[in-house]
C-alpha cells in the first residue's frame, strides 16, 4: 500500500512525461504517460514551438496520468518537475505570450553571438555566468528579438524559460530556480542573480525577467484552476522545475562528487556535479551552471547525437536492424565524419561549425557513414571529458539515454575512444527521477 506518491514531470523538446513515484524514488509499473512533439523548424534556424500549445502538452500529460492513477491507494503529496533548459519566451504585462518559446536549437541570432564577442571579454563573462556566447544563449536571442523584431521587444514586460510560464499557468508567478535561471547565459553562478553588466549592456532590468526563487526549499500550490480541474493534486506541494540535464546527472548517477553522467539521446551531454563554488576558471569550451544554490554542475553538450544517427539512417535508407549489422564492422580508417550537422555548441562554439563526410569513395556505403558518425561524436564527447579530468577526479561514467539504449554498438564505440569502461544505466526515467531525488532531498525525506 503506497502512502506517499510524488508526481514527476519531465518536460523535453521531443516528449512530455508525467510519471508517478514512491518516496523511495522508486516508479511505479504502469503509472506513466509520455506525449510526444517535436519543436517546428524554420529554414533561417528557427526551432521553436506555440507556448500555449506546448502549456496543453503538460497538462494534456498530467489528465492522463491522473486518470490512470485513480485506484491507486496513497496520496500525490509533491510535484517534482525539470524541463529544457536554455528555452526562451516572451509575455506581455497580461501574462500572455509575445514571441513562440525559442529552444536551445534555434540558430537564428547566431550573428548576436559575434556582436557580444566584441563588446565583452568571453573568457571572464564565460567564467562569471558559465556560458560562452552562442545563440543557444538567452544574451544573442535578446539581442536578436531587440535589434530584429523591436515591436515585439517592446511590447515584452517579461522574459522566461518555458517552465517559467508554466509556473505562470499554474500558480499565479512567473517565478524560477536557480537551476533553470544558471542556464539562460544571463545568470551570475557565484552571485545566484542576474548578472548586472549582462542586463544593463541589453538594457533590460530585473523585473523584465522572472523572480528567482528564494530557496532551493520553496514549494507553491495550484491556482483555484488547475486545484479544482486536479482535486488530487490540490493539497500537493509543487517544486518549480529544475534543469533537465541536473536531473538527468543525479538521477544517474546520485549525488555523489566521483561519477560523471554521459547521456546520449536527441543530442549528447557529459557532466559532473558536486557540492560547492564553482571553479575559480571554469576550463575553456564547457559550461558551468548549478543544481541549486549549494551544488554546481559542469560538463559539455554537443548538438549531434540521437538526431545525426536517425539522419544517416534515413538518407541511406538504413534497415530497422541496423545495428546488427554494425557489429560486423569496424569504423573505416580513411573515412572521418565531422559532427556538426545540427551545429557546434562544446567545445568550440563555433556558429559557423558545419558538418562534413571527409574521406568518402565508391567503396564506402551507409554503415560505413554511420560508424564514422557514431566515432566522431565519441571524439567530441572525449575532448569534454578530458577537460572534465581537470575540474574533479572521475572514478565512473554513468551512461545513459534512448539512442545508447538503442545502439549497445555505440556504447561500445564511446567506451574505446574514452578508454574508460562505461556503466549503463537503463533506467527509462532518468531525468524524472533526479527530480524527485531533489524533492525528497528538500522535504527532508532522505
Amino acid at each position: 500500500m503506497e502512502k506517499s506518491l510524488i508526481l514527476a514531470l519531465d518536460i523535453g523538446t521531443s516528449s512530455v512525461r508525467a510519471s508517478i513515484f514512491n518516496d523511495a524514488a522508486e516508479p511505479l509499473r504502469g503509472m506513466s504517460v509520455k506525449i510526444e512533439r517535436t519543436l517546428d523548424t524554420t529554414d533561417d534556424g528557427g526551432s521553436e514551438i506555440d507556448a500555449d500549445e506546448a502549456f496543453a502538452q503538460v497538462v494534456a500529460a498530467i489528465d492522463a496520468l491522473l486518470e490512470k492513477s485513480e485506484k491507486l491507494k496513497g496520496e500525490i503529496t509533491h510535484v517534482a518537475a525539470c524541463s529544457f533548459w536554455h528555452s526562451l519566451m516572451g509575455i506581455d504585462a497580461k501574462g500572455k505570450p509575445t514571441t513562440k518559446v525559442l529552444g536551445w536549437a534555434d540558430t537564428r541570432s547566431r550573428e548576436y553571438s559575434g556582436v557580444l564577442k566584441k563588446s565583452f571579454d568571453e573568457s571572464e563573462t564565460h567564467n562569471r555566468t558559465g556560458a560562452h556566447f552562442h545563440s543557444s544563449f538567452w544574451p544573442a536571442k535578446l539581442l536578436w528579438f531587440k535589434n530584429e523584431r523591436s515591436d515585439v521587444f517592446e511590447k515584452t514586460a517579461k522574459w522566461l524559460s518555458f517552465s517559467d510560464y508554466v509556473a505562470l499557468k499554474l500558480f499565479g508567478t512567473a517565478t524560477t530556480s536557480i537551476s533553470m535561471g544558471s542556464g539562460t547565459g544571463i545568470f551570475d553562478i557565484r552571485k545566484c542573480k542576474w548578472d548586472a553588466k549582462l542586463l544593463k549592456a541589453l538594457k533590460i532590468s530585473p523585473d523584465n525577467l522572472p523572480e528567482i526563487s528564494e530557496t532551493d526549499s520553496t514549494t507553491f500550490k495550484l491556482n483555484k484552476t488547475f486545484a479544482k480541474r486536479w482535486p488530487q493534486l490540490a493539497h500537493a506541494k509543487w517544486s518549480l522545475a529544475i534543469g533537465d540535464g541536473a536531473a538527468d546527472h543525479i538521477g544517474s548517477c546520485g549525488f555523489g562528487k566521483s561519477g560523471a553522467s554521459l547521456m546520449v539521446g536527441t543530442s549528447a551531454a557529459m557532466r559532473v556535479a558536486f557540492r560547492g563554488k564553482p571553479p575559480a576558471k571554469i576550463p575553456d569550451g564547457l559550461w558551468c551552471y548549478r543544481v541549486d544554490r549549494e551544488r554546481v554542475i559542469i560538463g559539455g553538450a554537443l548538438s549531434d547525437g540521437g538526431n545525426l544517427y536517425s539522419l544517416i539512417k534515413q538518407r541511406f535508407h538504413l534497415p530497422s536492424n541496423v545495428d546488427k549489422l554494425l557489429l560486423s564492422r569496424e569504423a573505416p580508417d580513411d573515412l572521418v565524419v565531422i559532427p556538426f550537422f545540427f551545429g557546434e555548441r562544446s567545445t568550440g562554439y563555433d556558429e559557423n561549425a558545419r558538418g562534413a563526410i571527409i574521406g568518402l569513395t565508391a567503396t564506402h556505403d551507409g554503415i560505413d557513414v554511420l560508424l564514422a558518425a557514431m566515432e566522431g561524436v565519441a571524439f567530441r564527447l572525449d575532448d569534454i571529458y578530458q577537460r572534465l579530468k581537470k575540474v574533479v577526479k572521475i572514478t565512473d561514467i554513468v551512461a545513459s539515454g534512448g539512442a545508447l539504449r538503442d545502439s549497445p554498438v555505440w556504447t561500445d564505440i564511446i567506451a574505446s575512444v574514452l578508454g574508460e569502461k562505461l556503466l549503463v544505466n537503463d533506467t527509462p526515467e532518468a531525468s524524472s527521477r533526479g527530480a524527485v531525488l531533489l524533492a525528497l532531498e528538500t522535504t527532508g525525506k532522505m
